[in-house]
């Protein structure tokens, strides 16, 4: 099986792509579990003194993949709790890291891929990228770190807004509101996002650290809250709603939840 998730690290800058570009970088199990094994090394790796994440293909991430939890049927609950602890391990990881992470969106970020911009320090976006959280129109519930970190980066009036109403946010809304750092050309993303983490990986890393514990230390509990997160998920997605949600998503129809 192809590797979901690619590292490689060079000049102290490590680079995490997201490595499923025919279903525009879904979340399944096995890109989980690779997602977590990438976040591990690079914690571990004393030369990485910078992250970049980001998507191969169009997209960066379109969120969990609706399809292969459909497969489950009812044995759907323990695949998402199984699913979201390896996600969420490594969000932990890349948060709480020492390196200072850059996230490089190139197309949509929908559902669990804003949860994996969030998680970022810093976020570069091309002017023809798309955030979306998605999970109520399809019957879910947050997870990825989204009910946690989106709130603290937008505000909680703007997260209720994109959580409630699954309305897209343009790259120069997702600026505006404070989501993403910077707005380049599409074809600049990536090399924007590189030439930033070269900054950091040639600057103070321990005290880019420092800088990185005492946000995390002033605003504590983004564990307890994923572990929530991954419990309320494979619920609902056990409930009728979220049966019917994506049944409807991937029928292209739109759902019945009366």
């Amino acid at each position: 099986m192809d590797q979901t998730v690619l590292l490689e690290t060079r000049d102290g800058v490590a680079t995490v792509t997201l490595n499923r570009p025919g279903d525009a970088n879904a979340l399944d199990l096995a890109m989980g579990r690779d997602l977590l094994e990438a976040a591990l090394r690079v914690e571990a790796d004393p030369a990485v003194r910078a992250v970049v994440v980001t998507g191969a293909g169009k997209h960066f991430c379109f969120g969990g993949d609706l399809r292969g939890m459909a497969e489950r049927g009812a044995a759907v609950g323990g695949y998402l709790n199984e699913l979201t602890t390896c996600i969420h391990a490594a969000i932990s990881s890349f948060t709480r890291m020492r390196a200072p992470v850059v996230a490089a969106v190139n197309g949509t970020a929908a559902g669990g891929g804003v949860g994996l911009v969030c998680m970022t320090d810093l976020a570069i976006a091309g002017r023809g990228s798309r955030f979306s959280l998605a999970y109520t129109g399809v019957g879910l519930a947050p997870d990825c770190s989204t009910s946690f970190l989106l709130p603290r980066i937008v505000g909680r009036r703007r997260a209720m807004e994109l959580f409630l109403t699954n309305r897209a946010l343009s790259a120069d809304e997702a600026l505006s509101w404070g989501l993403v750092n910077q707005v380049v050309d599409d074809g600049e993303v990536l090399a924007t996002a590189h030439a930033l983490a070269a900054r950091f990986a040639a600057g103070p890393t321990e005290s880019y650290a420092a800088v990185k514990r005492l946000a995390s230390a002033a605003d504590p509990g983004l564990e307890a809250q994923m572990a929530l997160e991954g419990r309320t998920i494979a619920a609902q997605a056990l409930h009728g709603e979220g049966q019917e949600g994506v049944a409807a998503f991937l029928a292209k129809r739109k759902p019945s939840y009366v």
